[in-house]
């Protein structure tokens, strides 16, 4: 496949120099930003690489967020809250639209991509054309009670003691967190998974997640070792931020079209959510695609429908995004 553009940079962002891929057959194709899940998980292999056929009709800009992959040195803490990130994601839809020459771009976000996603075209909707999100942040205390839950409801149905033990020790969360934000969102991750509320395979995510990474040719060797680094740091010291977001009381009126495209058997960021605030939600368009046979990821549960849904929806909007 021959792509007109096929360039890693480096982009100063927020005073942090951060890595973007981007990658298109032809370089007057609309922009496609997408805003990896986490915080902390660099999906730029997954995205530049297994979705490469969407490169056909578009233009996509993978982001290590700050402090992750290749974007994780000279990232100091304190700067690692939503602001921050909405601030970055702000500096980079300019770069953007300035360096290829468009009015406007897509924004494409996932898990905690969403809210990312969600923050910026609330904030900053001046140059963005249109928003999807997949595993759509609602509201972040009562996603982290949902999912719990659901766990501890999985594993006593199950019989599974060692399970009920663990989340029982870790304890529901309290305002959004627990006790010890990583090793008890790990804890509650690991049982929400094995009892299908992140994928309907249930597998772990060691094959899901790590060993994919680590065996990428996306990522360089200091890239891998800020992915490791990286996701216990950015988790840490973010979510007391993350957790703080209400949309249906923040953000509900978009000057974009606002899509979602969610897997129905969603527990990590609860379908249970999602409904009534795609109810609240005006803006110019907007949809709700519920996916049957999907959990937290449906873009990778059902890839062919998700990707010709996204076409339909994104490609009608072209004209507000090409050259000035």
């Amino acid at each position: 496949m021959a792509y007109e553009i096929d360039e890693i940079r480096r982009v100063t962002l927020g005073g942090v120099k951060q890595k973007i891929h981007i990658r298109g057959e032809r370089l007057q194709n609309p922009v496609l930003l997408f805003l990896h899940g986490g915080p902390g998980i660099s999906n730029r292999d997954s995205v530049i690489n297994r979705e490469k056929d969407l490169c056909d009709a578009f233009t996509i800009v993978a982001w290590d967020q700050r402090g992750t992959g290749g974007s994780y040195w000279g990232v100091k803490k304190e700067t690692l809250n939503v602001d921050q990130l909405v601030s970055d994601a702000a500096e980079l839809v300019a770069y953007l639209c300035r360096e290829l020459d468009r009015e406007k771009l897509f924004i494409w976000g996932g898990s905690w991509g969403t809210e990312l996603g969600t923050y910026l075209c609330f904030r900053h909707p001046q140059q963005i054309a249109g928003y999807l999100g997949s595993g759509q942040m609602v509201n972040g205390v009562l996603n982290e009670e949902r999912s719990y839950d659901f766990a501890m409801t999985e594993a006593k149905k199950a019989g599974d003691s060692e399970a009920v033990r663990i989340l029982e020790e870790i304890g529901r969360p309290v305002g959004g967190c627990y006790r010890e934000i990583f090793k008890g969102m790990m804890a509650q991750r690991r049982i929400m998974k094995k009892y299908g509320g992140h994928t309907m395979k249930r597998g772990t995510y060691w094959t899901d997640t790590a060993k994919p990474l680590l065996k990428s040719r996306e990522f360089s060797f200091t890239d891998k070792i800020g992915l490791a680094l990286g996701y216990k740091k950015c988790l840490t010291y973010m979510w007391p931020t993350t957790v703080q977001c209400d949309f249906m009381t923040q953000c509900t009126r978009f000057e974009m079209p606002y899509y979602i495209f969610q897997g129905v058997h969603d527990n990590n960021t609860p379908s249970s959510l999602v409904q009534d605030y795609y109810d609240a939600i005006e803006a110019p368009d907007k949809d709700l695609v519920w996916f049957e046979h999907s959990a937290h990821g449906p873009l990778g549960e059902e890839p062919e429908r998700y990707k010709a849904l996204l076409r339909e929806k994104f490609l009608k909007r072209v004209p507000e995004v090409m050259a000035r």
